[in-house]
């Protein structure tokens, strides 16, 4: 018989974000308090292999390495491929951190390159500071990505060296500080300036200074990481992570591989979740081969209307068929055009990745999705409850269900008061077995 899970609630909690956590502050998904504890609950055999379709940040994959346990993230976005390979880095390598920023600086500082026109990192400053951030990047991909990465055949993201990513992730956070005043009140959205609004600008020392102090920061906490884990008198063993950048709803994975998936699904609100990494997207803009833009539409949630006529399908259950009925009736504008059709692409592409995931489940194998319900004007989107009905009808069984009562960022909007409905909402954590 399984073990019964231990779960706790799976809110990010900023004050848990700390030491080597704290680099790593992208919104979503649970905190590693979280999945740690749940992962220790289930009582895994050692090679047990954990799963996380939509990894992130990587905290399934962190959390699993950390138990010993092996484990494959998979997402979408390049940017999250980049953020996860960081935070696996081994404490070992927390010395050569620094004079390797040392030497990326220098010779940024020294040899500037020519922007391209159609930089995408112009769309946010001003030429001359945009070309001292490109040099940075340059330098880091030129020392540090090597032919595993970026191939005759084209670039591999996740074949990108934890060290590499690292000083990635140091320019990120340098690069989000500086466009700070286009971040709104959603954090899932990072605007774009307008066309006639004032660039970033920036001088190179202060530039270089952020990134600097980013790259120290790290070092110190992943060596205090490191004389952390030298205390442990039972330390597990390592365990093996797979990162890979891939498409949940075609996703290929050996069937009856997985042990225990664990992972939070694009919540069905219409976040374009690339608006919250639009910067990180254009410091990473020549290892891309899509843009921003058709890299949205891709995503689960896209906020962009579907090409392709989609059809309700029986699988998505009798939850999600009543709901969408009602939305297409609705009176509001758009409601049963651009709304319905956006909807339509959520289900289907949701349904495809949850069938994916079913068949890489070993039998007797268990899934952990975090899933959180919202609302479509008063029209109730019980997505715990359609999820379970998709999980039911590609072979997995709900085992146990959790609910947390929290607030939603849904609740900042206006509009919100000229519909009935309640305030915060339902993030329920579903426990399937195969």
């Amino acid at each position: 018989m399984a073990a019964r899970l231990r779960i706790n609630s799976p809110k990010r909690n900023k004050r848990l974000q700390t030491g080597w956590e704290g680099f790593f502050p992208y919104y979503a998904g649970f905190p590693e308090l979280f999945a740690r504890e749940l992962l220790q609950s289930a009582k895994l055999p050692r090679g047990a292999v954990i799963l996380d379709p939509w990894n992130g940040s990587g905290t399934t994959t962190y959390a699993a390495n950390a138990l010993g346990l092996n484990a494959v993230g998979i997402d979408l976005n390049p940017v999250m491929i980049i953020v996860a390979r960081a935070r696996l880095l081994p404490p070992s390598e927390a010395d050569h951190l620094r004079p390797l920023a040392a030497t990326i600086l220098s010779h940024a500082h020294s040899a500037p390159p020519t922007l391209s026109p159609d930089d995408a990192l112009l769309g946010w400053f001003e030429p001359e500071t945009a070309a001292f951030i490109r040099g940075i990047e340059q330098n880091i991909r030129r020392s540090l990505v090597g032919s595993m990465t970026k191939s005759p055949e084209g670039v591999h993201l996740d074949k990108i060296s934890g060290t590499a990513a690292t000083l990635y992730v140091a320019l990120f956070a340098a690069c989000r500080k500086l466009v700070a005043r286009f971040q709104s009140s959603n954090p899932t959205w990072l605007r774009a300036p307008k066309k006639d609004e004032a660039r970033v600008v920036a001088a190179q020392i202060v530039v270089a200074r952020s990134f600097g102090d980013n790259v120290r920061g790290m070092s110190a906490a992943l060596a205090l990481k490191r004389e952390a884990d030298r205390l442990l008198t039972n330390a597990p063993r390592i365990g093996d992570s797979k990162i890979l950048l891939s498409d949940t709803a075609t996703m290929a994975l050996e069937n009856e591989s997985i042990d225990l998936a664990l992972t939070s699904p694009p919540y069905c609100t219409r976040i374009d979740y690339t608006a919250a990494t639009r910067i990180e997207l254009a410091v990473l803009g020549p290892l891309l081969s899509t843009g921003a833009r058709a890299l949205g539409k891709q995503m689960i949630g896209t906020t962009q209307v579907p090409d392709n006529t989609i059809d309700v399908d029986a699988t998505w259950g009798k939850t999600c068929a009543a709901f969408l009925k009602q939305l297409k009736a609705h009176p509001s504008k758009a409601s049963g055009g651009y709304y319905y059709r956006t909807h339509l692409d959520y289900y289907d592409k949701m349904t495809r990745s949850i069938e994916r995931l079913a068949s890489a489940l070993k039998p007797g194998g268990r899934a952990i999705l975090v899933v959180q319900d919202s609302y479509y004007k008063e029209l109730h989107n019980d997505l715990p409850k359609i999820i379970s009905e998709i999980g039911q009808a590609h072979g997995l069984s709900l085992k146990q269900r959790k609910d947390f009562h929290l607030r939603s960022m849904s609740d900042i909007h206006r509009g919100r008061l000229s519909y009935e409905r309640p305030s915060g909402a339902t993030e329920s954590v579903l426990c399937f077995a195969r």
